[in-house]
This record gives structure tokens, C-alpha cells and sequence, in this order.
């Protein structure tokens, strides 16, 4: 049964796509490290969504909701426009369900990420950041094609796909035997920040969840004051591109408003320097946007010590070139 596009998805629509999810996305596990551990004073758990396929939770959204789309439906192929990430888990989503997928993405985008939604046979439509609006564009091809255009978060199908995210979490530590305090959520448009709030707080109705972004793009951390969605002044000038969204979704706001404690923002700076904690401690290969959870749990200090604390590593497709850059502490 499709879900009305406006209606955000609950803890059974994400079940389900768990079921869909199956032996198509990564479980991904639940890391720890005795020294993040002693210097944070709290039991963390790290889930590395930079292991998921095409590396970043965003296939589990894409993957989700082309899939419940009907197969005469989805044959018409998709639409979707994203900085990279959520563009290789759509157009890895079509390749794995036979249809053809067009891609409408930043020029500025990083070049690893272009290359890798072309290699899973996608159609790339590159656009002026500054000066274009890639909805419209995105729009047009829809028009145009008669295909299906999966957003990025403003779909309950999405959000329930980046909810699985929050299930596996929640039922790993279940079984490790222990409670869960606080969640640090990476957060652009919200989707994953509210599929894995509403997967948590199922089964820990108690624990606080937090959405973290980068200064100056705190466009959720400015709303949840304010009681309303605020826009950002700028579209971009950040390092952390997977998480440039002009302002909240509606549909995620309309589940974050409710269930985050509040929002937490940190500088490109403090990202960088959280990609070298994961790659020396847990040699995983986080990119900026990927990193600022874990980047707010370090700025954080001891303020959560005595908690057990999920943090997400939510994508992990970063240049490599510039990655060298960042370990040297060159960035």
C-alpha cells in the first residue's frame, strides 16, 4: 500500500523497508573504541554508514522507495538532484532494478561522487549551485520523461529507508545489553536525522537525539529555536557539501520538531579533525559531512559522560586527494 507523500512514515513503514532493504543494503555494525570511550567519559557506538553500498546511508532512502514504487510505474525510470550522495544511491538503485535514472547535480560536486553515479550507469545533469534552481530542473526532465523523481528527504519511502539505519542500532545494542541515552545524527534535509529518531526512540523512548551541521548551514538547529523552518543565507562554502540544504524538508521537520532535543553545529575545522579520529582509531574513511557527528561528540568534551551514545558516520565518498589533505592536517 503507497503512503500519501505528505504523511510521514512510522515504525512500521520502517520495518518494512527493512524487509525490502534485505540483502540488497549492508547491515552495518556497531564500532567501539575503548580510548573514544575513556576521552568522552560515555559508551559510544559508532555505526559507519561510509561501509554502506555506494558509500553512504542514501542508498537505503533510494533504494526503499524506487522499490515500492509499482513495477509499471517504476519502469518510466527516476529523476532525482543531490550533491552526490544521495544521486549515487538512486541511480545504484535504478542499475540494480533495471531502469534508467537521470541525475541533476551540482557542477561543483565533488568529482569522486560524479564519477561514481556515472559508473552505476546514470545520465548526469550538472547545474550552477549558485545561480540555478535544480528543483526546477529536476522538474523539467519529470515533465519531459514521464519518470519518477525520488527526493531526497521529502518522500516518507526515503525517510523510512534512512530509518533501517536507527533499527539496526537500535536492536545491536539490545542485544550488546545496554540502554541508549543520546543519538548524534549528521543532517542536511532531515530525512536520515528523522528515520532514525522515530527507529530509536521506538525502542528508547527516553534517548535525546540530536541533528548536527555544519556552522552557518544550522538551518535545523535555528528551527527547532524558533519553533518554524528557517532558511540558510548562503547555498554553499562549506566543506561538508552533503549537508548544503537551503532549509529543513517539511515532511522531516514535521518529525524532527517533535522529537529532537536540539541541534548542534560544528565548523569545517572540527570535521576535518574528526575524519582523522575515524581514520586512526577506526580506519574508516569518513568524508566532511559524514564526520560531523562524530566531530560534535569530540567538541563535546565530557558533557555526556556516564551515557551510551550512538553516533553516525553517515557517507564516506570524499576525493582522495583532498582526504590526504586532511590527514596531514593540511586542510
Amino acid at each position: 500500500m503507497t503512503a500519501p507523500q505528505d504523511t510521514p512514515p512510522g515504525i512500521r513503514q520502517i520495518r518494512e523497508a527493512a524487509e525490502r532493504l534485505k540483502g540488497r543494503a549492508i547491515r552495518t555494525p556497531l564500532l567501539r573504541s575503548g580510548w573514544l570511550d575513556e576521552l568522552t567519559g560515555a559508551k559510544v557506538f559508532l555505526k559507519p554508514e561510509c561501509l554502506q553500498l555506494t558509500g553512504s546511508f542514501k542508498f537505503r532512502g533510494a533504494f526503499n522507495a524506487a522499490s515500492a514504487l509499482p513495477e509499471g510505474v517504476r519502469k518510466a525510470g527516476l529523476v532525482a538532484c543531490s550533491s552526490g550522495n544521495h544521486a549515487q544511491g538512486v541511480a545504484e538503485a535504478a542499475r540494480l532494478l533495471g531502469v534508467p535514472a537521470t541525475i541533476v547535480m551540482p557542477a561543483d560536486a565533488p568529482a569522486i561522487k560524479l564519477a561514481r553515479t556515472r559508473r552505476s550507469g546514470a545520465t548526469i545533469v550538472t547545474y550552477d549551485r549558485e545561480n540555478e534552481d535544480r528543483d526546477a530542473i529536476a522538474a523539467r526532465i519529470v515533465e519531459e520523461s514521464g519518470a519518477n523523481f525520488i527526493h531526497p528527504y521529502e518522500n516518507p519511502f526515503v525517510i523510512a529507508g534512512q530509518g533501517t539505519c536507527g533499527l539496526e542500532a537500535a536492536e545491536d545494542i539490545i542485544a550488546a545489553g545496554k540502554s541508549l541515552d543520546r543519538v548524534l545524527v549528521c543532517t542536511g534535509g532531515g530525512g536520515l536525522t528523522a528515520g532514525v529518531a522515530i527507529a530509536t526512540q521506538e525502542y528508547f523512548p527516553d534517548a535525546q537525539v540530536h541533528s548536527v551541521e555544519p556552522e552557518g548551514f544550522d538551518d535545523h538547529r535555528r528551527s527547532l529555536v524558533a519553533g518554524t523552518r528557517l532558511g540558510n543565507e548562503r547555498k554553499g562554502g562549506s566543506a561538508c557539501d552533503a549537508l548544503l540544504s537551503e532549509m529543513p524538508g517539511a515532511l522531516t521537520f514535521s518529525v524532527n520538531a517533535g522529537r529532537l532535543r536540539s541541534g548542534l553545529a560544528v565548523s569545517d575545522s572540527e570535521a576535518f579533525a574528526a575524519m582523522r579520529v575515524a581514520f586512526e582509531e577506526f580506519k574508516l574513511v569518513a568524508e566532511p559531512g559524514g564526520a560531523v557527528a562524530l566531530a560534535a561528540l569530540l567538541a563535546a568534551g565530557r558533557s555526556f559522560a556516564g551515557e551510551t551514545v550512538l553516533c553516525l558516520i553517515s557517507g564516506g565518498n570524499v576525493d582522495p586527494a583532498f582526504f590526504a589533505q586532511v590527514l596531514e592536517e593540511r586542510m
